[in-house]
């Protein structure tokens, strides 16, 4: 599942599931809807991708590529250690910024546990 949000400067997609082969179909119409927003900002939220492949990344990298030849920047947000690797070994990963300080929420939607009245 994608959605897409937008403000006046940003277009945020948040992605849950697999994003791979068997989601392919719907790349296009994501892809002309993003490009025609015309945003400055691209934020690929991936706190709940369960699987990428090749397929999954070349739908960012097109993403990325395209606000790139606007003059934009894209963001992705939560992506696991796995979904870099495979923008990494496809030689694409200098196409985005990483926001390596995003916590994703838990799955179950649960807040994460407070910390600060933890014993030392």
């Amino acid at each position: 599942m994608i959605e897409i949000s937008t403000s006046s400067t940003t277009t945020t997609l948040v992605i849950a599931g697999d994003l791979d082969l068997a989601e392919r179909d719907q790349f296009p119409e994501v892809t002309a809807r993003v490009v025609g927003l015309r945003r400055q900002l691209l934020v690929i939220d991936m706190c709940h991708v369960t699987f990428m492949d090749s397929t999954g990344a070349a739908f960012l990298i097109s993403l990325a590529d395209a606000g790139r030849r606007r003059g934009g920047a894209t963001v992705l947000r939560g992506a696991a250690e796995r979904d870099l690797f495979v923008l990494e070994i496809c030689g694409a990963l200098d196409l985005f910024r990483v926001d390596a300080v995003h916590a994703c929420e838990p799955a179950d939607g649960a807040s994460p546990p407070d910390t600060a009245d933890a014993p030392a």
